[in-house]
């Protein structure tokens, strides 16, 4: 059942027609654009290219191609004809004050700058709050923004369990668990360029992995809500190099990932009661993840992957409550 929220942003749409809120997302590795009018949404996104056998890009690297991007990825929106109302982009990885990527500044510097030529409001949020807003909307429960619940961002460059309150007409994140060291994309890269795989490695991995049958996995250590991969990328190498064949250590990667977060999951659940937990970030998509956390809520795999959706409704949001 929608929110009240929610249902009154039908009556918003009314008035604003074919309005639209545009946003950007400039994360890492992915160049993103999307609009949001309340209920329909266009995304364009384009990869950053990364050099075979290399594990990411650097900054400034990054910092060049979303610049680069930019204008195509905005072309394909096809947004002559239509009246634009508000302009929003991720400005930083996290909410918290310290936490800064320069990537970011290529969709925030883009927005903010579109904003004041156009002379329409300007909203930042950080990336994270985009990846659960975009995963709350695409998996059918964006009532879950108004409500407190728990959510799982799992990427190349977080791996954290929050506890996610309404604020406003956002929410704001807490991190109460996760990983300690790694997180569970950067080991997932690591081996899947063991393996000779591209980088990014995660798709690759997840489809090589549903060639093996394999149930062996790597118990992994976990103190309360927190776990730790260190060890674990030794290890497969050790069975690499021992003969383990590449689908088994694909499975046995992911397998072992997977069954962490669902047991960090249950003493969550233990401590916070029956909330919903919701997952984010592109290590979501994988299948082993979706099959031993059959209670989590999960969005499509194209929206579990960095893109600027989320930032776009939040942006909605902002602009017209």
């Amino acid at each position: 059942m929608l929110t009240a929220f929610w249902e009154a942003l039908f009556e918003v749409k009314k008035v604003l027609g074919e309005s639209l809120c545009l946003a950007f997302d400039t994360s890492n590795y992915t160049t993103s654009a999307a609009v949001f009018d309340g209920s329909e949404f266009a995304v364009s996104s384009k990869r950053l290219p990364v050099e075979k056998g290399k594990l990411g890009l650097r900054q400034n690297d990054a910092l060049f191609h979303h610049i680069k991007n930019l204008p195509d990825v905005l072309s394909k929106l096809e947004l002559k004809e239509r009246r634009l109302y508000a302009i929003g982009a991720s400005a930083a990885p996290r909410e918290a004050k310290d936490s800064y990527m320069p990537c970011f500044l290529a969709g925030h510097s883009f927005g903010l700058s579109m904003s004041s030529v156009i002379n329409i409001p300007y909203y930042s949020f950080s990336h994270q709050q985009g990846h659960i807003a975009a995963a709350a909307w695409n998996s059918g429960y964006p009532e879950l923004m108004d409500t407190e619940f728990l959510a799982w961002h799992i990427s190349g460059g977080t791996t954290e369990l929050l506890r996610v309150e309404p604020s406003g007409t956002a929410f704001r994140c807490a991190a109460v668990g996760g990983t300690s060291d790694l997180a569970a994309g950067q080991l997932i890269d690591r081996i899947g360029l063991m393996l000779g795989l591209q980088f990014p490695c995660g798709s690759h991995l997840d489809m090589l992995s549903l060639e093996s049958q394999s149930d062996a996995y790597f118990t992994i250590r976990a103190e309360g809500l927190f776990f730790s991969l260190s060890g674990m990328e030794n290890k497969i190498s050790f069975l690499y190099k021992n003969g383990m064949s590449p689908p088994d250590i694909a499975r046995y990667t992911l397998l072992s990932i997977s069954r962490a977060v669902s047991s960090i999951t249950a003493n969550a659940k233990k401590l916070y009661g029956e909330l919903p937990i919701l997952f984010s970030g592109g290590v979501s998509s994988a299948s082993l993840l979706r099959t031993e956390n059959p209670d989590g809520i999960f969005c499509s795999p194209d929206f579990s992957t960095d893109n600027a959706l989320g930032t776009a409704i939040l942006t909605f949001r902002e602009a017209v409550y």
